[in-house]
């Protein structure tokens, strides 16, 4: 049988690549693996998280970015419910606006967490409920 493993990585369009390439460098920990650039210009970059798990590209592409406002493409996965408590007591020390841990249908979320073009992008734990109380 063909196996697939994973993602190798999600792209999102934005409309500034570098306001946004901050935005997760400064909110989700990010740092920029790769960049392109065309004819001189930055048109995009890869970035990973510090652990090599996680790859987001981020492409300038201003006018699709805008038919995702308000969407939820992306929810990151986060090991345990006492990670997700983590991640919100760094969201709140950035100042980063959400909307706490909530009960997903298998987990708990975080949500409310929006990108500077209006994309939000979710925390949820990848235990099910039963395994982290």
């Amino acid at each position: 049988m063909t196996v697939l493993k994973g993602f190798h990585h999600i792209k999102l369009p934005v409309s500034d690549v570098r306001k946004s390439a901050e935005w997760y460098g400064r909110v989700l920990g990010l740092g920029v693996a790769i960049e392109f650039v065309e004819e001189g210009v930055l048109r995009g970059v890869a970035m990973r998280d510090a652990g090599q798990t996680l790859m987001i590209a981020l492409r300038e592409e201003p006018d699709r970015v805008r038919a995702l406002g308000g969407f939820d493409p992306v929810a990151l996965g986060v090991p345990t419910l006492d990670a997700l408590r983590d991640w919100v007591a760094r969201l709140d020390d950035l100042g980063v606006s959400h909307a706490g841990i909530t009960e997903g249908s298998i987990g708990w979320l975080v949500a409310g967490l929006i990108d500077p073009d209006g994309i939000e992008i979710r925390l949820y734990t990848l235990q099910q409920k039963k395994e982290q109380r």
